[in-house]
């Protein structure tokens, strides 16, 4: 207990270092003093600055897609437009509960490093193979309007991440930001509903909608 409620001081006190300071601008020692830790526990539990940073990008990515995969699961039961919704919706508030880490994490993979190859091939490989299952198993089923796949999933990352890896941009265009309790449920909303218009087949969102007032009337 004692050893993990360290493990957590010491990522805590990395990731407000690296997103002010950045990576190469803050050393051991200073995540040492934030953490109020012995810097020799860092090399004890990361090995290293560097150990620590891929754990952090590790597990930030790990938790990502974990709600992506739960979503898709569900793919086998319930409608793919609810799939889609919840998995959208989910991303967004795993990152807004994480919203330094998103951030400091998607400005550090937009640099040609070993660690950002690395991080391409296994996590956002997978990323883009739910992504495409959802689509695929949607157009086959008639729930989704057929369009290119890759520019697909281009848009949805993009309007995913961006709130988080450029917030000044969101504030400019939608007055919000990500900092603000009541932003995934505002900005969730705006996405879903694009969701609903651009890929849903106007006679299936009709009968699903149908459904859900009937279900909300018959709910106790």
């Amino acid at each position: 207990m004692e050893e993990q409620k360290t493990r957590q001081k010491i990522c805590s006190a990395a990731v407000s270092l690296f997103t002010t300071k950045g990576f190469s601008g803050t050393s051991v020692r200073e995540i040492a003093k934030k953490a109020k830790v012995n810097p020799a526990l860092i090399s004890y539990y990361f090995d290293g600055k560097q150990g620590l940073l891929e754990s952090l990008m590790g597990s930030f990515f790990e938790g990502y897609l974990e709600k992506l995969e739960t979503a898709y699961k569900l793919s086998d039961s319930l409608p793919l437009r609810h799939c889609l919704h919840k998995a959208i919706w989910d991303l967004l508030v795993y990152q807004q509960e994480n919203n330094h880490l998103a951030r400091f994490v998607y400005r550090e993979t937009t640099l040609d490093t070993t660690l950002t190859r690395e991080i391409m091939t296994i996590y956002l490989r997978k990323e883009k193979f739910y992504w495409q299952k959802l689509f695929d198993k949607g157009f086959k089923m008639g729930e989704f309007k057929k369009q290119a796949v890759d520019l697909t999933i281009v848009q949805l990352k993009g309007m995913i991440m961006m709130p988080f890896m450029n917030p000044q941009y969101l504030q400019e265009i939608f007055n919000m930001s990500p900092s603000e309790h009541y932003f995934a449920k505002r900005y969730g909303m705006r996405v879903l509903d694009w969701i609903d218009e651009r890929f849903c087949r106007k006679e299936v969102l009709q009968a699903q909608q149908t459904a859900e007032v009937i279900h909300f009337r018959a709910t106790p």
